[in-house]
């Protein structure tokens, strides 16, 4: 049984991703995958740069997705 001092998270909460982007320094090959999710941009940004201040980027999940043709 979970404990019930947890609330369930809501997936659809989760509007900002936070990728380190290690490719930009060599240090991997893309696909890079989200790393962390958050309900707010703010606190995305703030913890991005702390994490990986020269290589973080933070997606909106819920942006227009591009057509490419």
């Amino acid at each position: 049984m979970p404990d019930r001092r947890l609330a369930l998270p809501e997936i659809d909460t989760y509007r900002w991703a936070v990728f380190c982007c290690s490719f930009k320094v060599d240090l991997s090959s893309p696909p890079d995958h989200a790393l962390a999710l958050f309900a707010d941009a703010a606190m995305a940004r703030r913890y991005g740069a702390w994490m990986w201040p020269n290589t973080f980027e933070v997606v909106d999940l819920r942006a227009p997705k591009e057509v490419t043709s």
